[in-house]
Protein backbone atom coordinates (compact mmCIF):
# COMPACT_ATOMS: atom_id res chain seq x y z
CA UNK A 1 0.00 0.00 0.00
CA UNK A 2 1.45 3.42 -1.56
CA UNK A 3 1.43 5.62 1.83
CA UNK A 4 0.01 9.67 0.86
CA UNK A 5 0.37 12.84 2.63
CA UNK A 6 -2.89 13.93 4.29
CA UNK A 7 -4.03 17.20 3.40
CA UNK A 8 -3.21 19.17 6.50
CA UNK A 9 0.46 17.77 5.44
CA UNK A 10 0.83 18.76 2.27
CA UNK A 11 3.38 21.99 1.63
CA UNK A 12 0.46 23.79 0.32
CA UNK A 13 -1.40 23.35 3.95
CA UNK A 14 1.93 24.36 5.43
CA UNK A 15 2.26 27.35 3.28
CA UNK A 16 -1.40 28.85 3.76
CA UNK A 17 -1.41 28.30 7.30
CA UNK A 18 1.59 30.27 7.65
CA UNK A 19 0.14 33.19 5.16
CA UNK A 20 -3.02 32.63 7.24
CA UNK A 21 -1.80 33.50 10.36
CA UNK A 22 0.38 36.80 8.74
CA UNK A 23 -3.23 37.76 8.04
CA UNK A 24 -5.09 37.17 10.79
CA UNK A 25 -2.22 38.15 13.55
CA UNK A 26 -2.55 35.23 15.65
CA UNK A 27 -0.60 31.34 15.66
CA UNK A 28 -4.19 29.43 16.07
CA UNK A 29 -6.32 30.79 12.91
CA UNK A 30 -9.84 31.14 14.10
CA UNK A 31 -10.98 29.22 10.68
CA UNK A 32 -9.90 25.68 12.46
CA UNK A 33 -12.32 25.38 15.04
CA UNK A 34 -14.52 27.51 13.80
CA UNK A 35 -15.48 24.96 10.97
CA UNK A 36 -14.18 21.94 13.41
CA UNK A 37 -17.84 20.49 14.18
CA UNK A 38 -19.39 20.91 11.07
CA UNK A 39 -17.04 20.96 7.46
CA UNK A 40 -13.51 20.91 8.48
CA UNK A 41 -12.48 19.73 5.46
CA UNK A 42 -13.45 23.26 4.24
CA UNK A 43 -11.27 25.08 6.55
CA UNK A 44 -8.40 23.08 5.06
CA UNK A 45 -9.66 23.74 1.54
CA UNK A 46 -9.28 27.23 2.56
CA UNK A 47 -5.94 27.07 4.10
CA UNK A 48 -4.57 24.78 1.30
CA UNK A 49 -5.75 26.94 -1.77
CA UNK A 50 -6.89 30.74 -0.86
CA UNK A 51 -3.63 31.02 1.38
CA UNK A 52 -1.46 28.00 0.60
CA UNK A 53 -1.76 28.49 -3.41
CA UNK A 54 -3.19 32.08 -4.26
CA UNK A 55 -1.92 34.53 -1.78
CA UNK A 56 1.16 33.17 -2.54
CA UNK A 57 1.56 33.32 -6.02
CA UNK A 58 3.62 36.56 -5.96
CA UNK A 59 2.99 39.65 -8.18
CA UNK A 60 0.41 41.23 -6.23
CA UNK A 61 1.91 42.69 -2.89
CA UNK A 62 -0.37 41.21 0.16
CA UNK A 63 -1.07 44.53 0.96
CA UNK A 64 -2.29 44.51 -2.48
CA UNK A 65 -4.22 41.23 -2.44
CA UNK A 66 -5.61 42.18 0.80
CA UNK A 67 -7.17 45.35 -0.69
CA UNK A 68 -8.50 43.76 -3.54
CA UNK A 69 -9.75 41.22 -1.02
CA UNK A 70 -11.96 43.88 0.70
CA UNK A 71 -13.10 45.59 -2.11
CA UNK A 72 -14.27 42.34 -3.83
CA UNK A 73 -16.33 42.04 -0.21
CA UNK A 74 -17.15 45.16 0.24
CA UNK A 75 -18.72 45.20 -3.12
CA UNK A 76 -20.63 42.08 -2.98
CA UNK A 77 -22.04 42.72 0.29
CA UNK A 78 -23.37 39.64 1.65
CA UNK A 79 -20.51 38.50 3.46
CA UNK A 80 -19.96 41.15 6.46
CA UNK A 81 -17.91 38.76 9.01
CA UNK A 82 -15.82 37.54 6.71
CA UNK A 83 -15.23 41.61 5.51
CA UNK A 84 -14.91 42.71 8.89
CA UNK A 85 -11.85 39.58 8.89
CA UNK A 86 -10.41 41.16 6.24
CA UNK A 87 -10.45 44.75 7.10
CA UNK A 88 -8.71 43.59 10.08
CA UNK A 89 -6.13 41.37 8.27
CA UNK A 90 -5.44 44.47 5.93
CA UNK A 91 -4.27 46.11 8.71
CA UNK A 92 -2.61 43.40 10.14
CA UNK A 93 0.17 43.05 6.71
CA UNK A 94 0.51 47.51 6.46
CA UNK A 95 -2.45 48.86 5.34
CA UNK A 96 -3.60 52.03 7.40
CA UNK A 97 -7.12 52.99 8.36
CA UNK A 98 -7.08 55.70 5.99
CA UNK A 99 -6.60 53.27 3.17
CA UNK A 100 -9.21 50.92 3.91
CA UNK A 101 -11.73 54.02 4.69
CA UNK A 102 -10.65 56.01 1.32
CA UNK A 103 -11.42 52.53 -0.28
CA UNK A 104 -14.77 52.09 1.23
CA UNK A 105 -15.64 55.46 -0.19
CA UNK A 106 -14.47 55.12 -3.30
CA UNK A 107 -16.74 52.01 -3.81
CA UNK A 108 -19.34 54.30 -3.91
CA UNK A 109 -18.61 55.06 -7.58
CA UNK A 110 -18.81 51.72 -8.32
CA UNK A 111 -21.13 49.80 -5.71
CA UNK A 112 -23.55 52.99 -4.57
CA UNK A 113 -23.76 54.76 -1.33
CA UNK A 114 -25.09 52.14 0.64
CA UNK A 115 -22.31 49.68 -0.45
CA UNK A 116 -19.58 52.65 0.62
CA UNK A 117 -21.54 53.24 4.07
CA UNK A 118 -21.85 49.65 4.78
CA UNK A 119 -17.85 48.90 4.53
CA UNK A 120 -17.29 52.14 6.16
CA UNK A 121 -19.68 51.20 9.51
CA UNK A 122 -17.79 47.57 9.12
CA UNK A 123 -14.25 49.20 9.03
CA UNK A 124 -15.45 51.47 12.10
CA UNK A 125 -16.34 48.33 13.99
CA UNK A 126 -12.90 47.02 13.09
CA UNK A 127 -10.69 50.14 14.06
CA UNK A 128 -12.70 50.07 17.53
CA UNK A 129 -12.17 46.59 18.36
CA UNK A 130 -8.68 47.00 17.78
CA UNK A 131 -8.51 50.75 19.75
CA UNK A 132 -7.25 52.54 16.55
CA UNK A 133 -8.04 56.35 16.96
CA UNK A 134 -8.66 57.29 13.07
CA UNK A 135 -8.94 61.07 12.58
CA UNK A 136 -10.16 62.02 9.11
CA UNK A 137 -8.99 64.87 7.34
CA UNK A 138 -11.95 66.15 5.34
CA UNK A 139 -10.81 67.33 2.02
CA UNK A 140 -14.45 68.47 0.19
CA UNK A 141 -16.36 71.48 1.70
CA UNK A 142 -18.71 73.72 0.16
CA UNK A 143 -16.78 75.02 -2.53
CA UNK A 144 -16.42 71.67 -3.88
CA UNK A 145 -20.21 71.28 -4.46
CA UNK A 146 -20.35 75.11 -5.66
CA UNK A 147 -17.41 75.42 -8.27
CA UNK A 148 -18.46 72.95 -11.05
CA UNK A 149 -16.34 74.34 -13.64
CA UNK A 150 -13.41 73.52 -11.29
CA UNK A 151 -14.57 70.00 -10.18
CA UNK A 152 -15.29 69.10 -14.13
CA UNK A 153 -12.11 70.43 -15.36
CA UNK A 154 -10.01 68.63 -12.70
CA UNK A 155 -12.42 65.26 -13.36
CA UNK A 156 -11.94 65.18 -16.92
CA UNK A 157 -8.07 65.75 -16.46
CA UNK A 158 -8.33 62.37 -14.05
CA UNK A 159 -10.81 60.72 -16.38
CA UNK A 160 -8.73 61.17 -19.37
CA UNK A 161 -5.35 60.78 -17.91
CA UNK A 162 -6.30 57.30 -16.45
CA UNK A 163 -9.13 55.73 -18.77
CA UNK A 164 -7.89 57.57 -22.01
CA UNK A 165 -10.14 57.25 -25.11
CA UNK A 166 -12.05 54.43 -23.23
CA UNK A 167 -13.48 56.75 -20.67
CA UNK A 168 -13.85 59.27 -23.37
CA UNK A 169 -16.00 57.08 -25.12
CA UNK A 170 -18.29 56.30 -22.08
CA UNK A 171 -19.07 59.93 -21.96
CA UNK A 172 -19.80 60.01 -25.64
CA UNK A 173 -22.35 57.46 -25.88
CA UNK A 174 -24.23 59.51 -22.87
CA UNK A 175 -24.62 62.88 -24.22
CA UNK A 176 -28.03 62.24 -25.93
CA UNK A 177 -29.83 60.07 -23.52
CA UNK A 178 -28.70 61.34 -20.14
CA UNK A 179 -25.32 63.68 -20.69
CA UNK A 180 -26.37 64.73 -16.55
CA UNK A 181 -24.83 61.61 -16.23
CA UNK A 182 -21.73 61.31 -17.90
CA UNK A 183 -21.16 65.20 -16.05
CA UNK A 184 -21.69 63.13 -12.56
CA UNK A 185 -19.40 60.79 -13.65
CA UNK A 186 -16.40 63.14 -14.40
CA UNK A 187 -17.58 65.77 -11.22
CA UNK A 188 -18.13 63.44 -9.09
CA UNK A 189 -16.64 60.14 -10.04
CA UNK A 190 -13.36 61.50 -11.07
CA UNK A 191 -13.49 65.58 -9.64
CA UNK A 192 -13.97 64.42 -5.98
CA UNK A 193 -13.23 60.58 -5.72
CA UNK A 194 -10.35 59.74 -7.66
CA UNK A 195 -8.75 62.82 -7.00
CA UNK A 196 -8.33 62.49 -3.20
CA UNK A 197 -5.69 62.18 -1.51
CA UNK A 198 -4.97 58.52 0.72
CA UNK A 199 -4.81 55.33 -1.91
CA UNK A 200 -2.28 55.92 -4.44
CA UNK A 201 -3.83 55.87 -8.06
CA UNK A 202 -2.45 51.93 -8.98
CA UNK A 203 -4.74 50.69 -5.71
CA UNK A 204 -8.01 52.71 -6.82
CA UNK A 205 -7.64 50.73 -10.46
CA UNK A 206 -6.96 47.33 -8.39
CA UNK A 207 -10.06 47.86 -5.98
CA UNK A 208 -12.48 49.27 -9.01
CA UNK A 209 -11.10 46.22 -10.92
CA UNK A 210 -11.87 43.43 -8.38
CA UNK A 211 -15.04 45.11 -7.22
CA UNK A 212 -16.72 45.16 -11.24
CA UNK A 213 -15.17 41.08 -11.12
CA UNK A 214 -16.83 40.36 -7.98
CA UNK A 215 -20.18 42.22 -9.28
CA UNK A 216 -20.38 40.85 -12.57
CA UNK A 217 -22.73 43.30 -14.19
CA UNK A 218 -21.05 45.69 -15.67
CA UNK A 219 -18.10 43.78 -18.25
CA UNK A 220 -18.54 47.53 -20.45
CA UNK A 221 -17.42 49.30 -17.11
CA UNK A 222 -14.69 46.62 -16.11
CA UNK A 223 -12.99 46.69 -19.49
CA UNK A 224 -12.66 50.68 -19.23
CA UNK A 225 -10.91 50.08 -15.98
CA UNK A 226 -8.68 47.35 -17.10
CA UNK A 227 -7.74 49.43 -19.28
CA UNK A 228 -7.19 52.35 -16.78
CA UNK A 229 -5.07 49.77 -14.55
CA UNK A 230 -2.63 49.68 -17.25
CA UNK A 231 -2.43 53.14 -17.82
CA UNK A 232 -1.73 53.97 -14.46
CA UNK A 233 1.22 51.47 -14.37
CA UNK A 234 -0.47 48.35 -13.51
CA UNK A 235 0.99 45.47 -15.55
CA UNK A 236 -0.34 42.46 -17.20
CA UNK A 237 0.86 40.31 -14.73
CA UNK A 238 -1.01 42.16 -12.67
CA UNK A 239 -4.05 42.35 -14.08
CA UNK A 240 -4.75 39.02 -14.11
CA UNK A 241 -3.68 37.77 -10.59
CA UNK A 242 -5.85 40.55 -9.45
CA UNK A 243 -8.77 39.06 -11.27
CA UNK A 244 -7.38 34.90 -10.60
CA UNK A 245 -7.70 36.21 -6.75
CA UNK A 246 -11.06 37.39 -7.11
CA UNK A 247 -12.08 33.53 -7.24
CA UNK A 248 -11.58 32.88 -3.78
CA UNK A 249 -14.02 35.64 -2.92
CA UNK A 250 -17.00 35.97 -6.19
CA UNK A 251 -16.59 32.48 -7.40
CA UNK A 252 -14.37 30.82 -10.37
CA UNK A 253 -17.33 32.09 -12.97
CA UNK A 254 -16.63 35.81 -12.13
CA UNK A 255 -12.71 35.21 -12.11
CA UNK A 256 -13.32 33.54 -15.50
CA UNK A 257 -16.12 36.32 -17.01
CA UNK A 258 -13.58 38.63 -15.63
CA UNK A 259 -10.46 37.37 -17.32
CA UNK A 260 -12.72 36.98 -20.81
CA UNK A 261 -13.08 40.75 -20.94
CA UNK A 262 -8.98 40.87 -19.92
CA UNK A 263 -8.49 38.94 -23.04
CA UNK A 264 -10.27 41.75 -25.67
CA UNK A 265 -8.56 44.78 -24.27
CA UNK A 266 -5.46 42.88 -24.31
CA UNK A 267 -5.77 41.99 -27.61
CA UNK A 268 -7.25 45.23 -28.52
CA UNK A 269 -3.99 47.19 -26.94
CA UNK A 270 -2.16 45.22 -29.30
CA UNK A 271 -3.80 46.36 -32.29
CA UNK A 272 -3.52 49.60 -31.37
Amino acid sequence: MTCTNTPTESAAYRDGLECLRRIEGTRDPSIIPGLADIAPDLATMAISFVYGQLYTRGRLTLKQRQLITVAALAALGNARPQLKFHVAGALNVGCTASEIVELMMHLVVYAGFPTGLNGVFAAQEVFRERQIEFRPVATAGPAAYTAHDARYRAGWEALMHIDGHAGEKVIESLKELAPDLGRFIIEFGFGDIYTRPGLPLLERELVTVAALAALGTAVPQLKVHLHGLLNVGGTREELVEALMHVAAYAGFPAAINALGAAREVLAERETT
